[in-house]
């Protein structure tokens, strides 16, 4: 069978990247077609790809307005390709304001569009429920809550579990010692605690300048920046200079995790793999002052991490402030270090999600579904 897949970005290319792999284990005939990355090029090959998503990755008002042509021209040609190359499903990654767009034309036209990761209309957008129900065929969700939320809006999902335990099992058979880690990435012998200040230039100037200002609090402990590779280093580099305690490390989000006493995590799709590696963690997100006033009638949910949103309760604390009293933000990373008040409970907390989410293999049992569905 022939496979349309759309992904927009980073996390799109890794969750579709071990999709597709499912679906050509269990369909060896399968043909892929797709926007995505590398990741998923390891599975179709270069040749399969229309735009990596370095190509289609715009966020924020103005940089979307910016360049409004250039997203309307992108989407006239992946309408064209997904013509030509006549698949038997389109398969759409999160990625709503263009994916939704693709799936309300496809489903014109008589053509399956399964959805996998469900956009976050639970938190924003509800409107594009209406689109969901409308235009998608098959809607697949990686978190459990959700499996009630779309019920209640006339949509029966999918939910087997979230991938992003494989991607998490995969890098744990390869991880490096902790001394050559250090070793490698010039670091101290301190104790570790991971910054993950997000993955757009707009949220690490916004984020790391009150995650330095925290680690200036604690001497003896080094502060490893998990810098992303497709953001220049001197952006890290201006933020972080003079902090003597603070290191930048790049692509190398889960070896420091995994190596880390705690962590300060941005938020989103962060917040969730931290805590299913047992990592104690403060969420540190900066919003403009007008935001943090308007959050209770802009936001549907009290959470923005995914721990406290699937657990629903304030399992990790959550500074969403326009201002960050440092005071405070120290007082929280100290209780979760080792030897904290906070911590134990934290951990059982992290054990509970776990438990939740489910084990490994949610890719798999994903594309099993899939290809079952399509056959019928």
């Amino acid at each position: 069978m022939k496979y349309y897949v759309i992904a927009g970005e980073p996390s799109g290319d890794l969750h579709g990247g071990k999709l597709m792999r499912g679906i050509a284990h269990e369909d060896t005939t399968a043909e892929f077609r797709f926007c995505g990355g590398d990741l998923m090029a390891r599975t179709a090959g270069e040749k399969s790809m229309l735009y990596h998503y370095t190509q289609m990755s715009f966020f924020g008002f103005v940089q979307v307005a910016k360049n409004l042509r250039t997203i309307f021209e992108q989407m006239d040609n992946v309408k064209v390709d997904i013509e030509q190359f006549q698949p038997d499903v389109i398969i759409l990654i999160d990625y709503p304001a263009f994916n939704l767009r693709i799936a309300k034309w496809a489903k014109r036209r008589g053509i399956k569009v399964y959805y996998y990761i469900a956009p976050k209309v639970w938190a924003w957008k509800e409107r594009r429920v209406k689109s969901l129900r409308k235009y998608v065929d098959r809607l697949y969700t990686i978190f459990p809550f959700e499996t009630e939320y779309f019920r209640g809006h006339g949509i029966e999902p999918v939910f087997c579990g979230n991938p992003l335990v494989d991607d998490i099992a995969e890098r744990r058979a390869q991880l490096p010692s902790r001394d050559r880690f250090i070793a490698d990435n010039n670091l101290s012998n301190k104790p570790i605690v991971a910054l993950l200040a997000g993955s757009r230039v707009s949220e690490i100037k916004a984020n790391l300048s009150d995650m330095v200002a925290i680690a200036r609090r604690f001497p003896d402990h080094q502060f490893v920046v998990t810098a992303v590779k497709w953001i220049d280093r001197s952006i890290y580099e201006l933020i972080t200079e003079g902090a003597d305690n603070v290191k930048i490390v790049v692509d190398r989000t889960q070896e420091t995790l995994a190596l880390a006493d705690a962590a300060i995590v941005c938020s989103g799709t962060a917040t969730l793999e931290t805590a299913l590696m047992r990592i104690p963690e403060v969420v540190l997100y900066h919003v403009p002052w007008l935001y943090e006033k308007l959050k209770p009638y802009f936001l549907r949910i009290p959470y923005i991490s995914l721990v406290n949103i699937n657990l629903r309760r304030e399992a990790v604390r959550e500074l969403v402030k326009a201002r960050l009293n440092i005071d405070e933000a120290s007082a929280e990373l100290r209780s979760i270090l080792p030897g904290g008040s906070e911590r134990e409970r934290m951990l059982a907390d992290f054990d509970e999600l776990s438990k939740m989410i489910g084990g490994e293999g949610a890719s798999h049992r994903f594309a099993q579904d899939i290809v079952k569905t399509l056959r019928k």
